[in-house]
C-alpha cells in the first residue's frame, strides 16, 4: 500500500519513526495527522516482543498513538539493516528518536553521521533529562519528570502531600514541543536549505508548563503551594458542591465578581468594601469560598450553570469522561472521530484538536501491524522479494 495522505498539509515530507512508548509517538502523530509520509521503523519481532517497551500494540494506548503510517522491520545493529537505514535517510526530511541520548550514537544515527547522508535531514530528539549534563543518561519517565518538574508540589489539596496529575503530562507535552520544533526547522530549512538537529525533554517540557507559576519564582521570589481546586491568584475561582453534584466557577477580575453576586443574589458582597478587589478577596479566601458553598447548596448543578452563564460567570460542569463524550458541545466539535484497527474493529479515536479549513486532517491509515509495510518500502529502494525474504530469515527485517 502506497502513502495515503492524512491530509495534503505535509505530504511533502517523509518522516522515519524510530520513536517508542508515548512521548516520541506523539510527535510523530502530529506530523502523520496532517500526512506526513511516516516510516515507523520496528525491530523485527523476532528481536522484541510485543509490549517489551510500553503498552501492546492491541491496547488502546497504542492504537491511539500509531494511526496514519506504515511499519518496516529493521535491525538497525545489523549491518545490513543499517546500509537499508542509510538508504531511507537518503529520501527523508526528518529522524525522530526518543532513546537515551548515548544510544543513537552507539546506533550511528547521531546528527553528524545523518547529515553526511542528507545535508537536510532533521533530527528531532527527546529524552528524559536533556542531551548532555549529570542526569543525561537517566532513563526519562513521566512520573519522575512531573516530580522533578515542580508539577506535583503545586498539585493537589494542601495537606494531601505531592500529586502527580491524571495524564502523563510531561511524556505529552515533550512530544508537542518536538513536534513543533519539527515544524519550525522545516520552515527554516525553506531559507537555509539545510537541516539541524533539535531536540527537547520530559524535564524541560514539563518545566515550561508551569508558566505563570514559575515566572512567579523566577520574578518575584514566590514559591507556589498546593491550593486543591482554587486558583493560586484569583478567588473565586474554585470547585463549588451543589445540591446534587458540583460546578466549577472561574471569577476573574472584578467586573466578574460583580456578576457573580447579582447571580447569587448577595448585592451585600458586592457592596463589600473588604471585597471589593481580588487581593481583598484572596485575604477572605476560606471565609468567601465557605459562604459560597452555603448558596450553591440550594440548587442543582444543572440550574446553577444555566443561571451563572446567562449572567456571564465562567463556569461548567464537573464531568467523567463518558459524560464529556455525550456533551453536544463536544459532538458539534466532532473530538472523536470514526478509525478502524485491527484489534477493535471499526471504533473511534481522538481527532486533532485544532482545524485546517482547506487541508483538513483524517484518518486515512489503520494502526499498522508490525512490519506490514516492509517488502513495499524495501522494493522502492531496490530490494528484491527474495532478497527480503532472505533478510527476514537473518532477522534483518
Amino acid at each position: 500500500m502506497p502513502h495515503q495522505p492524512a491530509s495534503t498539509a505535509l505530504s511533502h515530507i517523509r518522516v522515519l519513526d524510530l520513536t517508542r512508548v508515548r512521548s516520541g509517538p506523539t510527535a510523530v502523530r502530529q506530523l502523520a495527522d496532517w500526512g506526513a509520509d511516516v516510516i515507523k521503523i520496528e525491530q523485527p519481532a523476532s528481536l522484541e516482543a510485543d509490549g517489551s517497551l510500553g503498552a501492546g500494540r492491541n491496547t488502546a494506548d497504542w492504537q491511539n498513538l500509531q494511526r496514519n503510517r506504515r511499519s518496516l522491520t529493521l535491525n538497525l545493529k545489523d549491518p545490513k539493516g543499517k546500509e537499508l537505514f542509510s538508504k531511507l535517510v537518503a529520501t527523508a526530511d526528518v529522524v525522530v528518536e526518543n532513546f537515551r541520548p548515548d544510544v543513537k550514537d552507539r546506533l550511528g544515527i547521531d546528527y553528524e553521521s545523518l547529515k553526511a547522508l542528507n545535508p537536510k535531514i532533521i533530527l528531532a530528539s527527546i529524552s528524559g533529562f536533556g542531551q548532555t549534563g549529570p542526569y543525561a543518561k537517566r532513563p526519562g519517565f513521566d512520573q519522575i519528570a512531573q516530580g522533578m518538574g515542580g508539577l506535583m508540589s503545586i498539585t493537589g489539596d494542601p495537606d494531601g502531600g505531592p500529586m502527580r496529575v491524571g495524564i502523563p503530562i510531561a511524556d505529552l507535552t515533550s512530544g508537542l514541543f518536538c513536534a513543533l520544533g519539527i515544524l519550525t526547522a522545516v520552515i527554516e530549512r525553506e531559507k537555509s536549505g539545510v537541516g539541524q538537529w533539535l531536540h527537547t525533554s520530559l524535564l524541560q517540557s514539563q518545566i515550561f508548563m508551569l508558566d505563570f507559576q514559575a515566572a512567579r519564582y523566577l520574578m518575584r521570589d514566590e514559591v507556589a503551594g498546593q491550593v486543591g481546586n482554587e486558583h493560586p491568584t484569583s478567588v473565586p475561582t474554585n470547585r463549588y458542591l451543589t445540591k446534587d453534584g458540583s460546578i466549577n466557577i472561574a471569577v476573574a477580575g472584578d467586573e466578574t465578581w460583580q456578576r457573580l453576586c447579582r447571580a447569587l443574589d448577595r448585592q451585600d458582597w458586592a457592596d463589600d468594601e473588604n471585597l471589593s478587589n481580588n487581593a481583598k478577596r484572596v485575604a477572605r479566601r476560606d471565609e468567601l469560598n465557605a459562604d459560597i458553598a452555603k448558596v450553591l447548596a440550594e440548587k442543582s448543578s444543572a440550574e446553577w450553570v444555566e443561571i451563572l452563564t446567562v449572567a456571564g460567570v465562567p463556569c461548567g460542569p464537573i464531568y467523567r469522561i463518558d459524560e464529556m463524550f455525550d456533551d453536544p458541545q463536544v459532538q458539534h466539535l466532532g473530538v472523536a472521530q470514526p478509525m478502524k484497527t485491527e484489534p477493535f474493529g471499526e471504533t473511534q479515536a481522538l481527532a486533532q484538536p485544532f482545524e485546517l479549513t482547506r487541508t483538513p486532517s483524517s484518518f486515512s491509515a489503520s494502526p499498522p501491524t508490525r512490519g506490514q509495510h516492509t517488502n513495499e518500502l524495501l522494493e522502492e529502494l531496490g530490494v528484491s522479494a527474495e532478497e527480503c525474504a532472505e533478510l527476514e530469515k537473518k532477522s534483518v527485517i
